[in-house]
């Protein structure tokens, strides 16, 4: 919608093909309802989330940032706000109706054409001497000079994001790095884990790790996504954030911004999580904690030393997986076993075993390879005419605005450029 009404607004008679009966559906689910439409940063803030595919997006947010994104809002009478402690920017009613319908009406404003409920079931070259493209829908055959294709990825397929541009774009030759669910809550089989179910941890050091010994030695150092500095031998990806247990698994921004790498992973058994709950202290220093507790409380229970910020329920789980005894006496518990509660409570090992799929991505990794797209204008550099934007690209984000902010400052420098 934004790259429509930019377009028309530059004076290219602009058609908009929606699939479809109104336009926008997934913003409407989109930051539960509530539509997070970028974050409180500057550019490079927005580039440090996407890792090695980040300066690709270095000349459309010259073109448009998240300031003078949230001030494009504002012109079309959606104040925003900043949540506290997330830099999340969500428009001030908290409505993402507001935020399609303010879409909407710069594209109606703009002079462009919508028709919805039609799906474009096709896209094809027309010959060198007629050039542009010919765009096949369910209920027509339409021609243009340039063409751009801005139609997501494969999260939230209910949406109408079904993954039909890949086909498309493979047809015309781009390579397509290959689809998987990201900012998914994940799965594990483990029956302790869902048992754990409602349980929420504010503030969790989740790491993604490899789980085969052999497979860490070979593995190469990795750098964190905002490339500050490296991180342990065999760990694929961190995040510190909210964890929560579900009936399925682990959801909350800590797994969803993790989840990328899981499901890159051919085989999710592959890897497996693990869960630091007390990431301000040190492994050592907690277990001189419970040490020095127990000496001056020798009479309670073990798992009464465990600070409280662990419900207990979680509590029990640690100590389940440290093998120590639920009876325990402080008085009783040997320097082993306070090392391998304390181990437990900052390397918890949570086995994996997937994801919840599409269906409940936010966000779909993989996508057309960004080699073959030119990011100063959005033009294919193998298709000449051909522009791209979105999630259709092999671009994903951590939480946070941060895809809708690449989807909108991507679509907004295809259109100038068109």
């Amino acid at each position: 919608m934004l790259a429509a009404a930019r377009a028309a607004e530059l004076g290219k008679q602009t058609l908009l093909l929606e699939k479809n009966r109104k336009p926008g559906v997934k913003i409407l689910i989109s930051g539960g309802t509530r539509c997070n439409l970028t974050h409180d940063c500057d550019a490079r803030g927005i580039i440090e989330v996407f890792g090695s595919a980040g300066p690709f997006l270095h000349s459309a947010l010259a073109a448009l940032g998240p300031r003078e994104t949230v001030e494009l809002f504002h012109a079309e009478g959606v104040p925003t706000y900043v949540e506290t402690g997330t830099g999340k920017v969500f428009p001030l009613s908290d409505r993402a109706l507001d935020v399609a319908n303010a879409l909407a009406r710069r594209v109606e404003r703009s002079g462009a054409r919508v028709l919805l409920g039609e799906a474009v079931t096709a896209v094809e070259r027309r010959s060198e001497a007629a050039g542009g493209f010919r765009v096949v829908t369910s209920l027509r055959t339409l021609t243009c000079d340039k063409l751009l294709v801005a139609v997501g990825g494969k999260s939230y397929s209910g949406c109408g994001t079904t993954g039909d541009g890949y086909a498309w774009l493979a047809a015309l030759g781009h390579t397509i790095r290959r689809p998987r669910p990201a900012l998914v809550p994940l799965t594990s089989s483990e029956p302790w884990v869902r048992e754990l179910s409602g349980i929420a941890m504010p503030d969790t050091l989740l790491r993604v790790v490899l789980t085969d010994p052999a497979a860490i030695a070979e593995a190469k150092p990795r750098g964190r996504r905002d490339g500050r500095k490296s991180l342990p031998p065999g760990v694929l990806i961190e995040r510190r954030s909210a964890l929560l247990f579900t009936h399925t698994g682990l959801s909350g921004p800590a797994a969803l911004d993790v989840s990328r790498e899981v499901t890159k992973a051919g085989d999710a058994r592959s890897v497996h999580l693990s869960a630091d709950f007390l990431p301000d202290i040190s492994e050592t220093a907690l277990a001189e904690q419970l040490a020095t507790a127990a000496a001056r409380d020798g009479k309670r229970l073990a798992i009464g030393l465990v600070p409280e910020v662990l419900p207990r329920r979680l509590a029990e789980q640690v100590f389940a997986q440290a093998e120590v005894p639920l009876d325990r006496r402080a008085a009783e518990w040997s320097k082993p076993e306070r090392l391998r509660v304390a181990q437990a409570m900052k390397a918890l090992r949570i086995p994996v075993s997937g994801s919840r799929g599409f269906e409940k991505a936010e966000v779909t990794a993989g996508g057309v390879a960004l080699d073959e797209v030119d990011s100063r204008t959005m033009e294919s550099r193998l298709v000449p005419g051909l522009y791209l934007a979105g999630e259709i690209l092999d671009l994903d984000g951590y939480i946070g605005g941060y895809n809708f902010q690449a989807a909108f400052s991507t679509g907004w420098l295809a259109a100038e450029h068109i």
